[in-house]
């Protein structure tokens, strides 16, 4: 019998011992893919941006706004195919308290031309365009609060304190699976309008997204959008899309390096696991590899079956992880949560990259979680192992 056989019929010789190791590096398999799966959700829609987008913000904060003045400045940079303002209006329905979801002011003449990947109804998106207290929703969230076209909703402000109330006059869909379909958008005007003489929010907008005529000058038209405003008291900070998105994630940023911590300990605590298991086994069968010795094994063929028997332990834990892991995903948790939190996760699925990474790991962390063992029993003394177990 080859020795890699002889290591793999070796896995199960003490079964309850190999089944109890192999489960547990598939349940630290599913955690670690979940948390990865958390991370690359939350960064999708960053990773997927436009590449022809900008977005221009306050240099300093996002919470000061840009004066409204502002766009028509950009709009007259070269390369600039349109220009549209947005403010971040932080309302919910009081009905649903507990709901968080995304509800902006925007310029409605310019939306649907900077963003082309939104789908609405024609008649639909004109009833919207024609009503200054219209609402435009997100298909996943229309259907998460029970709204449907003609209904009216009441929001309460946080930034612009007040009861405000809206009639949602379409739901939009994207033509693109990553992107947000769980927001609330609603006439800039409106807004705007209703604000007191005087409020140092008149006359403000939160940020503008600007689409652009070639992606390769991305760069130079922002360099070009900011020294406009060099002079100016407020001066501005423009980026690609991607980038921007990503330093709205910088916010919580402390959020995503310690779920990248936890994953880490997760393939620590797998290790010890594995090279208990593996440790175990070895002692259990010193007599046994001494008496390979004894009939011609080399110390190297000692090693090499203890190492194929972690990689091949590590290799079905990881298996039984994934299996577990994608009806968990795809068919449960990912459908709960792109309904109940689409503004976080638009897309919740599991990457390729990243099952592939378990399943490399998994088999790695084998063979590194063998490494001790094998070369303590290939250092095994033929007579004291003779001895020793016998």
């Amino acid at each position: 019998m080859r020795l890699s056989a002889l290591s793999v019929r070796n896995v199960w010789r003490n079964r309850l011992r190999a089944t109890l190791t192999v489960l547990g590096i598939g349940v630290a398999i599913v955690a670690f893919v979940l948390l990865r799966t958390v991370l690359s959700a939350w960064t999708v829609g960053a990773e997927a941006a436009a590449k022809d987008r900008l977005g221009t913000r306050n240099k300093v904060t996002f919470v000061v706004p840009l004066p409204k003045r502002y766009i028509e400045t950009i709009r007259q940079v070269p390369g600039v195919v349109e220009a549209g303002y947005a403010s971040w209006f932080g309302g919910k329905d009081p009905r649903h308290e507990n709901e968080f979801f995304a509800s902006m002011a925007v310029e409605t003449k310019t939306l649907f031309t900077i963003f082309d990947e939104l789908v609405v109804a024609p008649a639909d998106r004109e009833r919207w365009l024609q009503n200054r207290k219209g609402a435009l929703v997100g298909d996943v969230l229309a259907k998460k609060l029970g709204w449907k076209v003609g209904d009216t909703v009441t929001l309460q402000g946080s930034i612009y304190p007040g009861d405000w109330q809206f009639q949602i006059e379409g739901i939009y869909g994207s033509t693109r699976k990553v992107v947000d379909r769980s927001s609330f958008f609603f006439h800039w005007d409106y807004l705007n309008d209703s604000l007191p003489e005087g409020s140092p929010l008149r006359d403000r907008i939160g940020w503008v997204t600007t689409r652009i005529a070639d992606p390769q000058q991305a760069g130079t038209i922002s360099q070009a959008i900011d020294k406009a405003f060099d002079e100016q008291e407020i001066q501005t900070l423009t980026m690609s899309e991607r980038a921007m998105n990503l330093s709205f994630l910088g916010m919580v940023s402390a959020v995503l390096k310690a779920i990248d911590l936890v994953s880490l300990v997760i393939l620590f605590i797998m290790m010890l696991i594995l090279g208990n298991t593996i440790a175990m086994s070895t002692r259990e069968r010193t007599r046994e590899f001494g008496v390979m010795r004894a009939i011609g094994f080399l110390p190297h063929h000692i090693a090499g079956a203890v190492l194929i028997e972690a990689i091949v332990i590590g290799g079905l834990g990881g298996a039984l992880g994934l299996a577990l892991s994608y009806p968990l995903v795809e068919r449960g948790m990912g459908r709960f949560i792109e309904e109940n939190m689409g503004s976080f996760f638009p897309y919740f699925r599991i990457h390729e990259q990243t099952a592939m990474a378990a399943m490399i790991l998994a088999l790695l962390l084998g063979l590194i979680a063998g490494l001790l063992p094998a070369y303590r029993a290939a250092r095994l003394n033929v007579i004291d192992s003779l001895r020793r177990a016998g």
